[in-house]
């Protein structure tokens, strides 16, 4: 029998993804929502006086796809306790798929055991996160792309660089060389350079601890009299950026910029990159936690249409792949 001729039969209306914030971003989520023009589902947080965290999903969420936005980011770990939380109680209410989009993966930088005696960090998050029930993560610009593999679950891995891109095309800056602040981000930086049109100088940074300070000696290529953009995935303290700005203008370079997808920005960091050679500063909004006022020089670039598009594409069954080509393949 055909149930759709039978009297008072009324087809199911088609369902849209949820899309729930977390406390990490907030304000991204709103706006893939807006994006995407589908509502905000209802959740809270509630903190205790001891420390404890407590979620609460408002909405009935049963057989619904949930993208739980919710990056790792300052306060990393509360942050990373409370994505475990939510994705537990996601499938606790039933949600048939929930999909973890994880702006910025900050442990991603603990991606290998490279001095005796230590975690190797993105690997034990990557598990916590499993074992609390994930079906699928969508991230930007991890420090260390193979850190995919420490999934079992599907990870599509988004970059930043078109909407970089676009930016400076549109800013039409003359006589334009990428920099690379050292060798691990030079291969991102050529595609950079050949989506800009421009040529490609490395930096030659060596860090010697974990003070998060660095020391370049020197840059690979021909910058005097060029414009310069210096491209990296992360700023934390400024430092990296900040000497090889300085290494650049010695060499007679001409105006700086630099974009960077997370800008994480410690404590003192705003105040470096304004007294810095760096003209302005481009970063994303996959980090919305500020440890202080941003410097007067940066200008946020909003990620959210990447992140939509993908999610679209997720939810509907087709290819993302289309968002991977001017990055690093999968």
């Amino acid at each position: 029998m055909n149930t759709s001729e039978t009297p008072g039969f009324r087809p199911p209306e088609p369902v849209s993804p949820k899309i729930l914030a977390g406390s990490g971003n907030p304000g991204l989520a709103r706006a893939i929502c807006a994006y995407l023009g589908v509502p905000l589902a209802a959740s809270e947080v509630i903190r205790f006086s001891d420390g404890n965290l407590f979620v609460r999903v408002l909405e009935n969420v049963r057989g619904a796809e949930v993208f739980l936005v919710q990056g790792i980011c300052h306060p990393v770990n509360e942050n990373f306790v409370e994505l475990l939380f939510w994705i537990d109680a996601l499938k606790r209410a039933s949600a048939s798929q929930v999909t973890a989009v994880i702006p910025f993966f900050s442990y991603a930088k603990g991606d290998k055991k490279d001095e005796p005696r230590v975690s190797i960090r993105a690997r034990v998050c990557a598990e916590a996160i499993e074992a609390a029930g994930v079906d699928r993560v969508l991230t930007m610009d991890l420090h260390s792309p193979q850190i995919q593999g420490f999934f079992r679950r599907p990870v599509d891995h988004l970059y930043a660089l078109p909407a970089i891109v676009d930016y400076f095309r549109a800013a039409r800056i003359p006589d334009l060389t990428v920099a690379s602040a050292d060798v691990g981000f030079g291969k991102q930086a050529a595609k950079f350079a050949n989506a800009l049109g421009a040529p490609v100088v490395i930096g030659n940074k060596q860090r010697v601890d974990h003070s998060e300070q660095a020391r370049n000696w020197g840059v690979i290529g021909e910058v005097k009299g060029r414009n310069i953009l210096i491209v990296d995935d992360i700023v934390f303290t400024g430092g990296s950026l900040i000497a090889l700005a300085q290494a650049l203008k010695a060499l007679g370079a001409r105006d700086i910029y630099a974009a960077v997808t997370h800008g994480v920005l410690t404590a003192g960091a705003a105040a470096k990159i304004v007294a810095s050679p760096i003209r302005e500063l481009i970063v994303t909004d996959t980090v919305e936690c500020r440890f202080e006022e941003a410097p007067a020089n940066l200008r946020g670039l909003s990620v959210a249409p990447l992140f939509g598009r993908a999610i679209r594409s997720i939810y509907e069954r087709t290819s993302i792949s289309g968002l991977f080509t001017q990055g690093e393949e999968r």
